[in-house]
């Protein structure tokens, strides 16, 4: 039981035998004391005035008193306006910490477990991945692991966007401009050369639509006539008509996008344990949306397309199925859901998806209840908001992102100039220091695109992402290497503390072992929110305050062994807590730096 949970239990224990009320633990507001007021944990009175007939001030005094004497867990206690702040017993702390320095699983969290699937990055064939894509997948990568560490099982997914009117732009802009060109003959990473079509057909496009407005079509009629677009719908439908000429097309640039992204996520870090393409799900939502429309669930209008009526929920009809019989993006995610279900049969399918289909997932959801199917209700949305650079959007039909792989290469390329100008390159070999730039470049990356709630929209500033000194992965970084030249030091001290021997912990210490003590119960909240915000958070005010306790506190030269022993039990589980939490968020901890 948690510290926060004990004073609960005992402020239950002190209501009932002082006013004889009973009340749940749940309805206990126990709050950290503010740092200006004496204490450690703060109860709020104000919600137990109506239960007990009496003034704040009055109700936090006789808990107070009743406390001080009757648990040794706490030493002081003070009310201000009504709030109770208590002080809890060094001994208690330091008892927690010989139970805990040396738990290889200490940070496991405990929640309910069930079978989640995370579906996260899913890319579209036409383009690499870029910029825009790393908030996603380092999200994805972190909430698996997080949900792992709650004791979940967790299977983690990638779904390819591989078919569709986007990937026939591409297409059709190599038949067009590419004469032949293939990533061998150009040294061009595959998933580069075909966004770099995707950019040409896009480039190409607005020139034919002003071409026909200076015909003298108006601007609506001449986006539709563009004949470069007319190709690439028509070489849509031969797609999913089978067309040789055109699948042998498709596979041959699809087989270069997927080498260059597993490029890309080899050196990201990232894995999945399977990976579903869309060419291969969409005819089975085509077969389920048909079948529901035989059920009279959907209807067919005049030009054969295939709709959905959700107007009664207040949402609008949703097409379903084309004219021509072609899918529309909505039908394969239908089939997506039921075949991913079918394969895991998952308590809960957690979409990674920008928050600009917030709509298109509550629809999905809702048209897969309507059908009764069994994967619905376990669809979750984890929505999150776009990430800028400083210069503003990104939009890679214009050609104005920043590759993923480019991102890398400019962070390992800031970290090395970074650490270079703070002299901290001495005794590492050329590998050694190789290695170490792309952990601080990698790490800054993600420590970044994830300390923000994932509801937040954010601008990532590469510069400041890599500062030594900020709420950075770097600076926690820097704090494990720091721990582990301690240790080294120590070489294998006794860590044996006697207990019976009085303590009193310094201000430092207590605020460590009070952040310690915590961060199994922050990372059940990680886990229940989906939110690695709260693991970055964690991981940086431990290291943060372990700074400040050496500032003012020596470890190997403690004024005892004694103390000394009990100092190096503190090291031991932050730095265990550190790498715990940014082996969590996809990040190396470095034993030097």
């Amino acid at each position: 039981m948690n510290i926060v949970m004990l004073i609960k239990t005992s402020i239950q224990q002190a209501i009932a035998a002082l006013y004889n009320k009973e009340i749940s633990t749940e309805d206990l507001q126990i709050n950290e004391t503010k740092p200006e007021f004496t204490g450690d944990y703060t109860l709020v009175t104000f919600a137990l005035t109506k239960l007990l007939q009496k003034k704040p001030d009055e109700i936090a005094h006789e808990i107070g008193h009743y406390l001080l004497s009757n648990d040794t867990l706490y030493t002081h206690f003070e009310v201000i306006k009504g709030f109770l702040n208590l002080t809890v017993s060094d001994q208690y702390y330091i008892g927690f910490l010989q139970q805990s320095f040396d738990h290889e699983n200490y940070g496991q969290a405990t929640i309910p477990p069930a079978k989640v699937m995370v579906e996260y990055s899913s890319p579209n064939t036409n383009k690499p991945l870029h910029f825009g894509h790393l908030r996603n997948i380092f999200l994805g990568h972190a909430v698996s692991a997080i949900l792992k560490n709650a004791g979940n099982e967790v299977v983690k997914v990638n779904l390819i966007n591989d078919r569709g009117i986007h990937i026939c732009k591409s297409m059709i802009a190599w038949q067009l401009f590419a004469n032949g060109a293939t990533p061998e003959s150009t040294h061009t990473k595959g998933d580069h050369l075909v966004g770099d079509y995707y950019v040409k057909f896009n480039d190409e496009y607005k020139e034919q639509v002003a071409t026909l407005q200076n015909d003298g079509l108006n601007e609506e009629d001449a986006k539709k006539q563009a004949p470069i677009l007319l190709a690439a719908q028509e070489m849509l439908r031969k797609w999913e008509a089978g067309d040789p000429e055109t699948m042998e097309l498709w596979q041959k640039m699809n087989d270069w996008v997927y080498a260059g992204f597993d490029v890309t996520y080899n050196k990201l870090g990232i894995t999945f344990e399977k990976t579903y393409q869309e060419s291969k799900t969409y005819l089975s939502g085509k077969s389920i949306v048909e079948k529901a429309l035989a059920n009279g669930l959907l209807y067919q209008k005049e030009d054969h397309s295939v709709w959905i009526d959700l107007t009664e929920a207040g949402l609008d009809q949703k097409l379903l199925l084309r004219g021509d019989g072609t899918s529309v993006y909505m039908t394969q995610d239908i089939g997506t859901a039921m075949l991913k279900y079918n394969d895991y049969h998952m308590n809960q399918s957690v979409y990674v998806i920008g928050d600009e289909q917030n709509y298109h997932m509550q629809v999905l959801k809702l048209i897969l209840q309507k059908m009764k199917e069994p994967c619905a209700d376990g669809i979750h949305h984890l929505s999150y908001g776009m990430v800028e650079l400083p210069s503003g959007k990104m939009k890679s039909r214009e050609g104005n992102v920043v590759d993923a792989d480019d991102m890398v290469d400019e962070m390992t390329a800031i970290a090395r100039k970074n650490t270079e100008e703070l002299g901290k390159v001495d005794g590492f070999t050329d590998e050694e220091l190789h290695r170490l730039y792309n952990t601080l470049g990698l790490g800054a990356l993600k420590f970044y695109l994830l300390r923000v709630d994932p509801k937040k929209k954010m601008i990532f500033d590469p510069q400041e992402s890599i500062d030594f000194h900020g709420f950075t992965g770097p600076f926690v970084q820097y704090s494990h290497a720091r721990i582990c030249s301690i240790m080294r030091k120590a070489n294998a001290h006794n860590l044996n503390v006697d207990a019976s021997q009085p303590f009193s912990l310094s201000v430092n210490e207590k605020n460590l072992l009070r952040l310690l003590e915590q961060y199994p119960v922050l990372m059940a909240q990680a886990a229940r929110e989906m939110n690695p915000s709260v693991v970055c958070n964690a991981i940086y005010q431990v290291a943060k305050e372990f700074n400040s306790f050496l500032v003012g506190h020596s470890v190997l030269k403690a004024e005892n062994e004694n103390l000394k022993a009990l100092r190096l039990q503190i090291c031991l589980l932050c730095r265990h807590v550190i790498a715990h939490g940014l082996n969590l968020l996809g990040i190396d901890a470095p034993e030097r730096m």
